[in-house]
């Protein structure tokens, strides 16, 4: 099942409620069913939110996120009129940067493309940021900054930072997919070989963003592992 046409979807529902206001599970799961079928996505795998009345639980929406963000694929959720203006749901998937879509508004939704900007906007002001203060301190260096059509010439400080920012995306990355390779360690799944099968079978993208593992690229990511992965 490949990836790239992959979703993780995410119900919540509540235990008083949901019969009367017509946002129980069996709804969700038709509007979710009709936009899967519209859209010929299949869903990698489904998480449930039981509400509490005096409790703003949120352990599965963070295991459904972990989930898309490992496998880079969009979360599906039934119904936006609900979630929108649960602050918890909308802080959470804020911060967590993965796609969104809702079921019943995949196009022209106000609070998607909200949601949609805030993490863009947060994203381009970092990276934007990030290359002002490294210009900067060149410049403070006394590098030239201009006349090389490349741009400002590579020093050994910033290729030290270019090299720390890409041990930084691999941490990232081996964090991202903790969940599935905790899975696939339970299943029994360990050897190099067997894991980058598994996880090129599954559509899961490597840290270039390819389908296809090595054996040294799962190497690479255990080394970024967490120690209890490992």
């Amino acid at each position: 099942m490949a990836g790239s046409n992959g979703c993780v979807v995410y119900y919540r529902v509540s235990t008083a409620r949901q019969g009367a206001s017509g946002l129980g599970i069996a709804a969700q799961r038709e509007a979710v069913s009709r936009y899967l079928a519209a859209t010929g996505l299949d869903a990698l795998s489904e998480f449930t939110e039981v509400e509490s009345g005096k409790k703003r639980s949120r352990a599965e929406l963070d295991k459904a996120i972990a989930s898309a963000k490992a496998y880079r694929v969009p979360l599906v959720v039934a119904k936006i009129d609900r979630l929108s203006r649960n602050a918890t749901f909308l802080g959470t998937l804020r911060e967590s940067g993965v796609r969104f879509v809702a079921a019943d508004m995949p196009e022209a939704n106000d609070m998607t493309v909200g949601i949609l900007a805030l993490v863009a906007e947060h994203e381009g002001k970092a990276i934007s940021q990030r290359t002002k203060e490294a210009l900067a301190a060149a410049k403070a260096r006394g590098t030239e900054l201009g006349g090389w059509r490349g741009g400002p010439k590579p020093t050994d400080e910033m290729r030290a930072m270019a090299a720390q920012s890409k041990r930084e995306a691999a941490r990232t990355r081996a964090r991202e997919l903790a969940p599935v390779m905790q899975e696939l360690q339970e299943a029994g799944i360990r050897g190099l070989r067997e894991t980058a099968r598994e996880l090129s079978r599954r559509g899961v993208p490597t840290p270039t963003g390819k389908r296809e593992w090595s054996p040294v690229q799962v190497r690479r990511l255990l080394d970024s592992m967490p120690e209890e992965i490992n």
